[in-house]
């Protein structure tokens, strides 16, 4: 039956969004899956364990528009040690916007090192408002598409797939700055202390 390893390369990885996107897919696929958190210790025996898998996942969150120097580390050491038999790669990939469209600049990044490196670029993933959707009653848009997801890969009849919440920019905007608002008393910060620019 056809393996997929599911790699975290969220820098917070154990305690990440990304790891609970993770456990979705897994429970949603129909064959066998295997999941690693990606650290600075770890990248030798995760590429020892590529050989076998029909496929590999990498789910990750947005950082500064591109991939998270975590994944980035890894993947240079994945140019170097290749598998015998390269797995089909498939990306879950959230990032904090309303807009899933946001995480096209990573995507293609993944996508070129796919294309250097002779790994075919599988399922797409892209969520948007990935920190948020999963605590909302849009939860279920998020599984929805994870669902998707993994069939696409369990029939290997790959797709790009996107989702978000249904909720206007502005809407949106209110919300998060509620969110955060309230994250930060909790954390003894006022409004007022995380607009400053100063760092201390």
């Amino acid at each position: 039956m056809d393996r997929v390893l599911i790699l975290n390369g969220s820098p917070r990885a154990p305690k990440s969004n990304s790891k609970r996107y993770a456990e979705i897919f897994s429970g949603k696929f129909s064959g066998q899956t295997e999941y690693f958190n990606i650290s600075k210790k770890n990248h030798r025996e995760i590429c020892s364990k590529l050989d076998g898998v029909s496929d590999v996942m990498f789910v990750f969150p947005l950082y500064v528009d591109g991939i998270p120097v975590t994944l980035l580390q890894f993947l240079k050491t994945l140019e170097r040690n290749p598998p015998r038999s390269k797995p089909v790669v498939s990306v879950l990939i959230n990032c904090g916007f309303l807009e899933d469209w946001q995480t096209d600049v990573a995507i293609k990044m993944m996508a070129l090192f796919c294309r250097q490196n002779g790994y075919r670029l599988g399922s797409v993933l892209k969520i948007g408002g990935g920190e948020a959707i999963l605590d909302t009653p849009f939860r279920m848009l998020a599984v929805r598409k994870i669902k998707q997801m993994a069939v696409s890969i369990a029939k290997a009849k790959y797709r790009t797939l996107h989702t978000t919440m249904p909720l206007s920019p502005n809407m949106f905007t209110k919300a998060s700055t509620s969110y955060w608002i309230r994250y930060g008393k909790k954390n003894g910060i006022t409004k007022e202390q995380m607009q400053t620019m100063r760092i201390e």
